[in-house]
């Protein structure tokens, strides 16, 4: 444990910040510097140069001897290839040396990233390019430190590669329009608007020596066979309870590592489930966080192996119990400090903010699939609308205080009041008042207004937050457009924002909801209302080439049609892999490790019953056990084979979209009818006899 920390000693300690670049660069190239960052103007050679050798100085000091493009291709993880600050003198010896060229152009493989046809197997040449807006960092580890560079990951052609590129793209999208309603109400300070996110991350810890004895977390990140505990999360007792010792040492180790990234760990908890845990951060701009939101999932796995643990990051990786996912808290931000999701003590006065409001309800309404798509991967899969996450139909909470506003103009065309929070008063004398919020919370809205922002609540654990914010932001970019584009006409700004606000909210009233999203009444609701109710990752994915979709991406310069194409190919892709390595997993799981601990189970129990009825006494007990393994063998087997004939019939495919939708409607429900007798064995078969590590080892051992 790291006792007797200061967090501003170490915080940020190894990163190449706005702090250290004013001290060690020169004035006038720290000048030019933040020129080309904060207006997007050309860097200079000898600007760059000056930056490459002062980055290198300070990362050599640190310890590094190495550097790297940091960038995050369409895995969804981070890429990045190490060189050495090492050049040859021609006399024996070297010098340390890093030039401007090194640091804004790298050359990686583009070929052997998924790229969706982008790029083929003889076209190999891809580009890293520094991105200024995300600041250089140390990452340490066992082979010493390593300056890494954020870029962006582009075609020799040109096209996105990476998940960065698109998202920048995004928020430049976003604050060209938004600038353009601040302008109309007034504010002639602020020069931009930035999108700002803080990520909640949840995770799973389990002890490594138990891990390591299960194929198919090693391999699928998930169980796919494991009967129930016997105690699992229905006395709630895990939740916000008291963080086991090995654990608080974990996070205290996370939180050191973070730290020193400049990452805001600022809260931690248990979860719902045995063995889950969260952790937030503080907001940042959404680039900043999206880079940090991939840095926790890092260090969430590298710290625990220190600890002799394993971080699972998948959506579900015990059937169940409570999965686990990613809450992208979402607000707009000017660079004079509005936020422009405020609604102040009066929102029914704030006419900025409701228009800024409809808006919101307007592309959410209109670009619903988008949003799904956003947030759906193979895991998630199995998370979504299972009774611990928001359910996969789109619709937003607003909470009573914005929809009796909102209320209020529709039916009276004019709202005069907002609801205000009640003192808080439980008849203790003990306990301070204070004045409560004016709406309750909603955990079954996949996107709720929580004050000053939007919780969109449905993006998966092991997601990368940038999709779901490249989304967002152009989403709402494009009815910020719409709505520009009528009041900048209008002769009374006033007014013809309060007939929109209640056009917009009129029209798009049917994405509101603030009731039980679990319930199955609505369900049939959203149908009623015409939501669109997209339950699986294939069919999720069809809508990034939807003529609306194209329309959208290319108007706002954020992606073309070919790079959607591109995206759309590979979630299919993804999403075929994935399941692949699943069923195979399960089939060497079944063949080599539960049918046989079964048979030897089998033989014990056969011998017992001859060796009882020949004694002459009953052995109509072990004749039972006999039987129901015998039974749970056969239906394993019948499984097993049907299983096997899926996916190989899933794999010929050569189309990626046909595949993926044979390995959902093939592959997946006999991977099911397979897990379904094994998981009834276990429940039988002597505990010592089973071949690997049940959900009571793996949930109760940390």
């Amino acid at each position: 444990m790291n006792k007797g920390i200061k967090i501003s000693d170490i915080f940020a300690s190894n990163v190449f910040d706005d702090a250290v670049m004013r001290e060690r660069l020169p004035k006038r190239i720290y000048a030019e510097l933040k020129n080309s960052m904060n207006k997007g103007a050309e860097l200079d050679k000898h600007v760059a140069d000056v930056v490459a050798n002062a980055m290198k100085d300070w990362a050599v000091e640190k310890g590094a001897t190495h550097y790297t493009h940091w960038f995050q291709p369409l895995t969804g993880y981070t890429a990045e290839k190490h060189d050495a600050f090492l050049t040859p003198t021609g006399d024996g010896n070297i010098i340390m040396e890093f030039s401007g060229k090194e640091l804004i152009k790298g050359e990686p493989d583009g070929s052997s990233f998924p790229s969706g046809g982008l790029r083929s197997t003889f076209e190999a040449r891809g580009y890293t390019a520094w991105d200024l807006s995300s600041p250089a960092f140390i990452h340490e580890g066992p082979t010493g430190a390593v300056l890494c560079i954020p870029t962006v990951f582009f075609s020799y052609t040109g096209e996105a590669l990476d998940k960065k590129t698109p998202l920048l793209r995004s928020m430049e999208a976003i604050d060209k329009q938004a600038m353009r309603i601040v302008r109309l109400f007034g504010n002639t300070t602020a020069t931009k608007v930035t999108t700002s996110v803080g990520a909640e991350q949840e995770y799973f810890l389990v002890d490594k020596d138990t891990y390591m004895k299960r194929k198919d977390l090693i391999f699928a990140g998930r169980t796919l066979y494991g009967a129930p505990a016997p105690k699992g999360q229905e006395m709630d007792d895990h939740y916000f309870g008291i963080i086991k010792e090995r654990v608080a040492d974990y996070m205290n180790d996370l939180n050191v590592e973070l730290w020193k990234l400049g990452v805001t760990a600022k809260t931690q908890h248990n979860e719902v489930a045995p063995a889950q845990h969260e952790l937030a951060p503080v907001y940042a701009t959404t680039n900043i966080a999206t880079d940090h939101n991939q840095l926790v999932m890092e260090m969430m796995k590298k710290v625990a192996l220190r600890h002799n643990l394993v971080c699972l990051l998948h959506e579900k990786p015990f059937d169940g119990v409570n999965g686990s996912g990613k809450h992208n808290n979402w607000s707009m931000i000017t660079d004079t400090g509005v936020n422009l999701l405020d609604p102040g003590k009066t929102p029914h006065e704030n006419r900025q903010f409701l228009l800024i409001l409809s808006a919101v309800l307007k592309a959410v309404d209109e670009y619903a699939p988008l949003l799904r798509e956003s947030a759906a991967n193979p895991g998630n899969d199995h998370r979504l609308g299972a009774h611990e996450a928001p359910p996969a139909i789109i619709s937003v909470f607003l909470g009573e205080q914005l929809e009796d506003v909102l209320n209020q103009l529709c039916e009276k065309g004019e709202a005069t009041s907002s609801k205000e929070g009640t003192n808080a008063n439980i008849g203790v004398s003990s306990v301070p008042k204070f004045k409560m919020d004016a709406t309750d919370r909603n955990r079954t809205s996949p996107f709720a207004f929580t004050g000053n922002k939007f919780e969109f609540r449905m993006v998966g654990s092991s997601a990368s937050i940038a999709d779901a914010n490249i989304v967002l932001n152009t989403i709402v970019a494009e009815t910020l457009r719409q709505a520009a584009n009528i009041l900048e006409q209008a002769e009374d700004v006033e007014m013809a924002a309060h007939d929109l606000i209640k056009k917009w909210v009129s029209e798009h009233i049917r994405i509101i909801f603030n009731g039980n999203g679990y319930s199955e009444e609505w369900v049939a609701e959203a149908a009623r209302r015409g939501l669109p109710n997209i339950t699986n990752m294939v069919d999720a994915a069809g809508c990034l080439t939807d003529p609306k979709s194209i329309e959208l991406f290319e108007r706002h310069n954020v992606m073309t049609r070919v790079e959607l194409a591109a995206r759309e190919e590979v979630a299919y892709e993804m999403y075929a892999k994935a399941i692949n390595i699943e069923a195979r997993t399960m089939i060497d799981m079944a063949k080599k490790e539960i049918i046989p601990a079964v048979i030897k189970y089998t033989t014990t129990v056969a011998d017992s019953i001859h060796g009882v009825e020949t004694a002459g006494y009953d052995a109509s007990v072990q004749r039972i056990v006999m039987s129901d393994c015998s039974n749970g063998l056969k239906a394993m087997n019948d499984a097993l084979i049907k299983l096997e004939a899926s996916v190989r019939h899933a794999a010929s495919f050569e189309n990626f979209k046909e595949r993926a939708v044979a390995y959902r409607d093939e592959v997946c429900p006999a991977m099911k009818q397979l897990r379904t007798p094994a998981d009834a064995l276990e429940r039988i078969v002597d505990e010592k006899e089973w071949p690997f590590p049940t959900y009571g080892d793996l949930m109760f051992n940390v």
